[in-house]
Order: C-alpha cells, then sequence, then structure tokens
C-alpha cells in the first residue's frame, strides 16, 4: 500500500507570504535610504566626506559582483541531478 501524498500548499502559500512580505519591507527600506541619499546630496552644505561615503556604500552594496560558482553551489546545483 502506498503512503498518502502530503498536501504542502498551506506551507508553501505561507513561505511565499512571508518572503514576499521581507522583499517588500526591504525594498520600501532600501527606497527610503535612497531618497534620503539622494536629498543628502542635492542639499547645498553637505561635507564631501559624507558624499564620497555614500557613493563607495552604494557601490559596495548594489554593486558588488557575486561569481557563478557561488550562486549554484548555494543553490545545490552541484549537489542534485539535473533533470530536463
Amino acid at each position: 500500500m502506498n503512503a498518502p501524498i502530503q498536501n504542502e500548499q498551506h506551507a508553501l502559500a505561507e513561505q511565499v507570504y512571508i518572503n514576499e512580505f521581507y522583499i517588500n519591507r526591504a525594498s520600501k527600506l532600501a527606497h527610503m535610504r535612497i531618497q534620503s541619499w539622494k536629498m543628502a546630496i542635492t542639499t547645498p552644505g553637505i561635507a564631501k566626506e559624507y558624499i564620497s561615503e555614500v557613493k563607495q556604500y552604494i557601490e559596495q552594496s548594489f554593486f558588488s559582483l557575486v561569481p557563478n560558482s557561488f550562486i549554484l553551489s548555494e543553490e545545490g546545483y552541484h549537489a542534485s541531478h539535473t533533470i530536463n
């Protein structure tokens, strides 16, 4: 006798909802931070050090290079068989 198939739709839906919530929250925070940086850069009287710190932070956070091998290993590509 075969084991009954478990329906995990509810658990998967909760995971998707939680992930979407965190992504939306992170994107709103990032958007607000970028807006504050834009305002600070356009405001006269802001120190040049602050502007250089902001540019450095943006380059480090948004333009950081991640090698393909790291992404593949994190996703478990090499650990499982490929199904075409």
